[in-house]
């Protein structure tokens, strides 16, 4: 395995990030479809996917979405993932490292929504995508108590709000949540937006409310799904919410993790100390982001239903159905 830089990875993730905003508001050179193509392939030369996991394109009721499919994977058990890009930029095939590994490591089929992006679709489009998936995966035989969400940054906020969304659609809690450095609050009144602006080695509170501005379309910074801060949370499943000890976002998930206990939903905050946003990327490369990803599978194992002897053996290659009939 080639070994990452990790501080020029964050530094190199920001000057792409930044190019997404500039191209978004039409101050940079390139066009919005350039730079995030670029940005993919920023993804995926860093975090290429792994062995022993298929990808194929499926249609989630008319949202375009990836499955990723272990080899070791047990009959029946998912993982729906929500790719981080502050609603602006990312995509399943950028994920393939990320969401292949943790596939693998949880023995699921992952779902992975290409769900709608900003500026040409505002809020709340993209939590309708990922409800629409949902809801599809549903339909197409998966038990919701063999679900498992996860989702990082604009997806791990979306971990919460779009189950608050499904909920209030009447659909029934999948198993668990992981929320991965959640973009949680997007009035960004958190203390550490100001005391680790600066520390943040990837993310800034200025291009944190650039962002915002184009993915609300004048919607309410403060609305429940936007901000899951301000939801209500009440029925949702057991939720963990993992966050870097660097990032701007901090007290910002502890927000969210204590409007969760308000509402007695089972919630665990890990934070992990000197840690930048979504440091499970570096998982292989980085001791802490191996931990993380591990932290985050037994908490997913601990809710889903035991697996019964010889189930997804690791290395053992059966035959899969698709995350979708045709």
């Amino acid at each position: 395995m080639v070994s990452i830089d990790v501080p020029a990875f964050y530094r190199e993730w920001a000057t792409r990030s930044g190019d997404v905003l500039d191209a978004a508001t039409g101050a940079g050179p390139g066009t919005l479809e350039d730079v995030r193509l670029a940005y993919r392939k920023f993804f995926q030369d860093t975090f290429p996917a792994p062995d022993g996991v298929t990808f194929d394109s499926v249609d989630a009721d008319g949202v375009a979405a990836e499955c990723a499919t272990p080899a070791n994977a047990v009959p029946g058990r998912h993982l729906l993932y929500l790719h981080g890009g502050a609603y602006l930029v990312g995509d399943p095939r950028g994920y393939r490292g990320l969401v292949g590994g943790l596939a693998r490591r949880l023995r699921a089929r992952a779902l992975v929504p290409d769900y709608r992006l900003a500026p040409e679709a505002v809020f709340p489009a993209a939590v309708q995508d990922a409800v629409t998936a949902y809801r599809r995966l549903l339909e197409q035989g998966a038990e919701p108590e063999n679900v498992v969400f996860a989702g990082d940054s604009a997806g791990g906020a979306m971990a919460v709000s779009a189950l608050v969304a499904a909920r209030d659609q009447g659909l029934p809690m999948p198993a668990a949540s992981v929320a991965i450095s959640p973009w949680a609050n997007l009035e960004h009144t958190g203390a550490t937006m100001c005391t680790l602006d600066g520390v943040d080695p990837s993310v800034s509170r200025a291009g944190l409310c650039r962002a915002a501005d184009l993915v609300l379309g004048g919607a309410p910074r403060n609305g429940p799904l936007a901000s899951p801060v301000f939801a209500d949370t009440r029925g949702l499943p057991p939720v963990l919410i993992q966050i870097g000890g660097h990032e701007v976002m901090l007290s910002d998930a502890v927000g969210l993790a204590a409007r969760l206990a308000e509402d007695a939903v089972p919630v665990r905050l890990d934070v992990a100390p000197g840690m930048g946003h979504v440091w499970h990327l570096l998982a292989g490369h980085l001791p802490a982001a191996d931990k993380a990803v591990a932290d985050a599978v037994a908490f997913a194992e601990e809710h889903l239903p035991a697996v019964g002897a010889g189930e997804g053996d690791e290395g053992l290659v059966r035959p899969q159905a698709p995350c979708f009939s045709i």
